[in-house]
């Protein structure tokens, strides 16, 4: 049997509470490469996809079948072609897509019909529905090259998609299309998938990948080491894609990213490209702040701004851990619904993660800074600076001359940041009254220059 240690599960959990909250009743279109179920990873991702649909999300999964269309051709001898960064799938490569679409089906549909013994979700019945819900076009010749049977969506029909995941269904599609006449088409797992997310107006669309997503330098791409950029802009991810070369593998940076930038132009909320390679990484990408991939979004997710009434649960929520362990002063609801207006905070995505207050005095042209809180799942990425900052343009706004800070444990901290410490009685008289002499705290100034 093994063992639950409340000091770090309970914390977890309410750190990943949230997010559940936040994506209950969304709508999810996951696309998964055909690598990854070459690489042995369906039965655990089966899993994890289980363990997101319990939570109360709506699911639509598609899969790609590069690798295993090539194994197909290879074991027919029959050469691939490629042009413009697409298949030309002749009558023997379109036998090789139906064979491969047919068996990876199989194989998905395998997967979650099992109960998942021995995980998580053992006993779950999950119900996948497949069907015809692809309407598709033909590339036809494209500078001279004849695509033949490769095709472009022309229309998903989204209304029996929403029907079914709105029972509790999750779609499964595969990267075949009909034409009105009956002729199918081989069409690629992207253009399924972000067709279906525009079409569905869907909450997030996931490609589950062979990268780890969008290099912050692209000439590093191929470096399995190099930096990834957590969050784009909408803006900046249609900067960084016209500067980009046409893509013509699925490692190059614009492969992913051209239709990441489609569907966020086109009504999807969040445009999600994760790795396969790192085991949870849809979990780790949907249930904690930073994620593991890149997050490609109309306009920028986190926010320094001026509390509102709303932040009040969520600044109660970061604080009250810090007021247990003695860290920082204990303040009841009411005193920060009084004082709300006085408060900065950092928000993510709906969730608030640092957060200070400032109370002015007037007549000794200074403020004191109180409460000044950052999440432990972000501390050490500089969200406290920036806090400040913020904290020091209102002061000036009001045309102070500093402000000072009362501290028991972080005095390092506000020292490097230009604080000096001084003698309690340097407060001003309000504030000296209420002083408390039993904590000793310490007390730090700095002048706003």
């Amino acid at each position: 049997m093994s063992l639950v240690f409340p000091h770090t599960f309970v914390p977890w959990f309410r750190s990943v509470a949230p997010y559940i909250h936040a994506h209950r009743g969304k709508t999810f279109v996951v696309a998964i490469a055909g690598e990854l179920i070459a690489a042995g990873k369906l039965a655990t991702f089966a899993q994890d996809l289980a363990i997101i649909h319990a939570t109360g999300i709506k699911l639509v999964l598609i899969h790609g079948f590069r690798p295993q269309v090539e194994e197909q051709l290879t074991a027919k001898g029959h050469a691939s072609r490629f042009s413009h960064g697409m298949r030309v799938t002749d009558a023997v490569a379109l036998d090789c897509a139906q064979e491969a679409a047919g068996q990876l089906r199989y194989e998905i549909e395998a997967a979650f019909s099992q109960g998942l013994p021995n995980t998580p979700m053992a006993h779950s019945q999950i119900r996948l529905l497949s069907g015809n819900f692809i309407t598709a076009r033909p590339v036809g010749i494209v500078d001279g090259v004849d695509f033949q049977h490769t095709g472009f969506v022309r229309r998903i029909d989204a209304m029996s998609v929403r029907r079914a995941i709105d029972f509790g269904s999750i779609v499964l599609m595969s990267p075949f299309g009909f034409s009105p006449t009956g002729e199918a088409f081989n069409l690629s797992m992207e253009d399924v998938a972000t067709s279906t997310a525009i079409a569905l107006q869907a909450d997030k669309l996931i490609f589950v990948t062979e990268v780890r997503g969008v290099p912050m330098d692209p000439s590093q791409a191929n470096d399995p080491e190099c930096e990834i950029d957590q969050e784009l802009a909408l803006a900046d991810a249609e900067k960084l894609l016209g500067a980009l070369p046409n893509p013509v593998q699925p490692t190059d940076t614009a492969f992913y990213l051209q239709h990441a930038v489609k569907a966020a132009k086109n009504g999807v909320d969040r445009v999600h490209i994760i790795p396969y390679s790192v085991d949870g990484s849809i979990l780790m990408e949907l249930f904690t702040h930073d994620g593991v991939g890149t997050m490609i979004v109309d306009e920028k997710l986190e926010s320094l701004r001026e509390a509102t009434p709303d932040d009040i649960g969520g600044i109660l929520q970061l604080i009250e851990p810090f007021e247990r362990d003695g860290t920082l002063v204990k303040r009841s609801r009411t005193e920060i619904e009084r004082d709300v207006g006085h408060y900065t905070v950092i928000e993510h995505d709906g969730i608030i993660f640092g957060c200070a207050a400032l109370y002015p005095y007037p007549e000794a042209k200074t403020a004191e800074m109180a409460a000044l809180t950052v999440s432990p799942e972000v501390q050490g990425q500089g969200d406290g600076e920036r806090i400040l900052k913020r904290v020091e343009q209102r002061a000036r706004a009001m045309g102070l001359d500093s402000i000072f800070v009362l501290t028991t444990r972080t005095m390092h901290w506000f020292i490097k940041r230009g604080f000096q410490q001084v003698d309690p009685d340097w407060l001003p008289e309000a504030r000296k009254r209420k002083y408390n002499w039993d904590r000793r705290s310490k007390v730090l100034v700095k002048r706003l220059g």
